[in-house]
């Protein structure tokens, strides 16, 4: 924001001593300058608020499906017990978790259809979106504008999902657990990946083994902090500059969508 001294201001500085109006000016660029920081600090906010309800509002509509699938007491719903879980890592309020399960036991709430786009963005980038939708005539509008206002092109069905590998995943807390014994332990689960970082230990597995895994874990009582699904492209594209600006220009619109739960391509930036 840039402020500017009125005349008044300008002749009120001049008729003071010289002393006065350096610590006038001071205070006022210092006053500027807080005003950006303060800006600053509101964007940056605004960009966290915003990706956190984005989140939420992908959970919410996780529960609802979940919900009409299997039942709204997580007990006997594994589906719905991962989503909690999920819900939890994120942070998303005890209270919105309990709204959206009631909203979705409801009758008149209609369920989300699950729906998988593919198709290419500029330089061959292979793209995959996954959506959760009530209304499917208005995502396929959308998503075919999004690709073709940024030089993509939507494909149909099967052009690109074969070139990703669709695995599950599992994050639990690495306290009084050996990484290496535990990979051995879950091979015959279908775990072939496991990773350590500081937020615990990762598992990887085939997108069907998720209940197998899901089951075994909460048999041990290891805690799950949070599970999902991923798809992993076999095939990567390295890109910089402005071609991989132009992919990621598609990117941002595509999930900006509220019906778009996930977007997956085979994009790699050069460093």
């Amino acid at each position: 924001m840039r402020l500017r001294a009125t005349n008044h201001q300008n002749q009120s500085l001049d008729s003071q001593p010289v002393l006065l109006q350096t610590v006038t000016a001071f205070i006022y660029l210092q006053k500027q300058d807080m005003g950006r920081a303060f800006e600053f600090r509101k964007a940056r906010k605004m960009k966290r608020w915003s990706a956190m309800a984005k989140t939420f509002t992908r959970i919410g509509k996780d529960i609802v499906m979940a919900v009409k699938e299997g039942g709204p007491h997580p007990e006997s719903n594994s589906r719905l017990r991962a989503i909690i879980q999920n819900a939890k890592s994120a942070n998303m309020p005890k209270d919105n978790i309990e709204r959206a399960i009631k909203r979705a036991t409801d009758k008149s709430t209609e369920n989300y259809k699950e729906v998988l786009f593919e198709g290419y963005a500029p330089h061959g980038i292979a793209v995959l979106v996954e959506t959760a939708t009530d209304n499917n005539n208005r995502t396929v509008a959308n998503i075919r504008s999004y690709f073709n206002k940024c030089n993509g092109n939507l494909g149909t069905s099967g052009s690109v999902e074969f070139m990703f590998d669709h695995s599950c995943n599992f994050r639990i807390p690495n306290e009084g657990l050996d990484a290496e014994e535990l990979e051995l332990e879950f091979i015959d689960f279908g775990v072939d990946e496991v990773f350590v970082d500081e937020d615990g230990i990762l598992l990887y597995a085939p997108f069907e083994c998720f209940g197998a895994i899901q089951k075994e874990l909460e048999s041990r009582e290891i805690e799950i902090l949070s599970s999902g699904f991923e798809r992993i492209p076999t095939t990567t594209t390295t890109l910089s500059g402005e071609a991989a600006e132009e992919v990621e220009r598609l990117i941002e619109k595509i999930e900006e969508d509220d019906d778009v739960q996930n977007v997956y391509h085979s994009m790699v930036l050069t460093e």
